[in-house]
């Protein structure tokens, strides 16, 4: 088994969100990857208007995803969740889901639809340079209230200007229609609320909740881990 992990907005350096994982997993003989996203200007060049988008993103996946035969894990956070979608679709090493204070988008759905219409108060929006990221002064606060003090300080080196068409883009499939899906419902999310989340996780096959922030992964990686291991 490998597991393949896709991070979510505004953020790059994938290997350094999951960084905590990684280990648990390589202990268990669990090899895992995550894909650099070019939206998030993680193809050597800068998010910018017209730039690297959601099919970018999706297609960044879909080749690792069929990069191999092994059976595979994909673990999806937040935006994660609507590359994973389309990204997943049809790849017979996808052998499950793992969504994390995730969206599951039918096809034709955005990530703006998953909102109220106007950016998170988090967010911060620049129209002329058609990107969007977040306010670093209120990161830990919003995503990292659970993290230990080494993930706090560490966490603004890794935030990207990603580009804000990603948010209006369609999804052209939806993969967790096909695979068996597990939502892991982040109860102490400050980011996207747990009823929020709860609303969302209708659509998986099965649902837990860990009394956690955004990023259970970097602060609760040891029960992150053996969930992951259990499906």
């Amino acid at each position: 088994m490998r597991v393949v992990f896709v991070h979510g907005a505004c953020v790059r350096d994938g290997w350094w969100w999951w960084h905590r994982m990684t280990g648990l997993l390589q202990e268990r003989g669990v090899p895992s990857v995550t894909p650099a996203l070019p939206s998030c200007g993680e193809a050597g060049v800068p998010g910018a208007a017209g730039g690297p988008g959601l099919s970018e993103d999706v297609g960044a996946v879909r080749q690792v995803l069929q990069d191999s035969d092994e059976p595979t894990i994909v673990v999806a956070h937040s935006y994660g969740g609507i590359v994973t979608a389309e990204a997943a679709a049809g790849v017979g090493s996808v052998r499950h889901l793992l969504l994390i204070s995730s969206y599951l988008p039918e096809v034709g759905q955005s990530l703006s639809e998953f909102g109220d219409g106007a950016p998170a108060p988090f967010l911060d929006v620049d129209p002329d340079a058609g990107t969007f990221g977040v306010r670093p002064e209120l990161l830990v606060d919003t995503f990292l209230q659970d993290c230990n003090a080494d993930v706090q300080a560490e966490a603004a080196d890794h935030l990207a200007r990603q580009n804000v068409q990603v948010t209006g883009q369609p999804v052209r499939a939806a993969a967790w229609h096909d695979v068996p899906s597990t939502y892991l419902v982040c109860a102490e999310d400050a980011g996207t609320p747990a009823r929020l989340q709860r609303e969302f996780a209708r659509r998986a096959g099965r649902v837990v909740e860990l009394d956690a922030g955004h990023h259970p992964f970097l602060s609760q990686p040891v029960a992150v881990r053996d969930l992951l291991l259990s499906l």
